[in-house]
């Protein structure tokens, strides 16, 4: 590719998983600018990146997975970044598979994980669920939300870093923003191997950040999809509520008119989000 190519592993004690993908990285992609973003780590990463001659960007302490994505993010140099964990579940040979579609306009690829490369059935059932979830309200397909493994024009990142949180939630805000910032966002399947050592991810805790997170976003670039539905249901209820009121007992209650008030107040909030939302983008451009 004509592009600089820069390549930014998180890391967080994966000094092990490291001794094998970095010579592998430096072997197979010279020319590109790796970084690794060392997340509070008290293992050998930084003798490592010493040993293998890559750039090592140190947390003092740890910030999160997120946070080391903006930091690998604002050290890069490249034209493109290739985001990918460093804890051995992803093969740099998929790394041009990625880079592909670029030569047609992609602004970012994302390597999008078979069944089988889930790292349990809990962890498929919930991916499974985000995956639908996000697609219904960014009004396109996505094939997986939560993939940290992808290649994205890093002009395009920069503009949505402060919306990226600390956690692990970076792939889900980054890959939404760019669906409704009307970016081109691609899908590539990749395989995935069993991680080196424990993961950071807590099913529970972590799963319940996604889902805030994607509500968050669609408030952020379409409120009006989670509004208009919710108003939508309390206009229901209420005109339910009226017509059994009004057939039993012949009168108007004040939880109808409670109920259709609630309704056209929600609907007006999503409205004036909607404007707000619009001005922001008039802002940006």
């Amino acid at each position: 590719m004509s592009e600089k190519l820069s390549i930014v592993l998180p890391s967080k004690n994966e000094g092990k998983s490291l001794e094998l993908l970095l010579p592998k990285l430096k072997s197979c992609y010279s020319s590109a600018e790796i970084i690794v973003i060392d997340d509070g780590s008290d293992d050998n990463t930084g003798v490592l990146c010493a040993d293998h001659a890559v750039t090592h960007v140190r947390h003092t302490y740890s910030k999160g997975n997120g946070a080391a994505i903006k930091s690998g993010a604002r050290a890069a140099t490249g034209d493109i970044i290739v985001f990918m964990d460093a804890d051995g579940q992803h093969n740099p040979e998929d790394i041009p598979k990625l880079l592909e579609p670029f030569k047609n306009g992609a602004d970012m690829v994302i390597g999008a994980r078979k069944a089988s490369g889930q790292a349990s059935v809990a962890r498929l059932f919930a991916n499974s669920l985000y995956n639908r979830l996000a697609s219904l309200l960014v009004g396109h397909r996505i094939e997986d939300l939560t993939s940290g493994f992808r290649a994205v024009r890093r002009e395009l990142f920069l503009e949505f870093l402060h919306l990226l949180p600390n956690g692990f939630s970076y792939p889900t805000t980054i890959t939404m923003c760019f669906f409704r910032a009307g970016y081109t966002v691609l899908y590539t399947p990749i395989e995935t191997a069993k991680r080196i050592g424990r993961s950071h991810i807590n099913l529970l805790r972590d799963g319940a950040r996604f889902l805030i997170i994607i509500f968050k976003i669609a408030t952020l670039y379409s409120p009006l999809k989670l509004f208009l539905p919710i108003s939508l249901v309390h206009f229901t209820v209420a005109s339910g509520y009226y017509f059994y009121t009004y057939t039993m007992f012949g009168r108007f209650t004040n939880m109808s008119a409670l109920l259709f008030v609630a309704s056209i107040l929600i609907f007006l909030i999503g409205l004036v989000s909607e404007q707000i939302t619009a001005l922001l983008y008039k802002n940006r451009d």
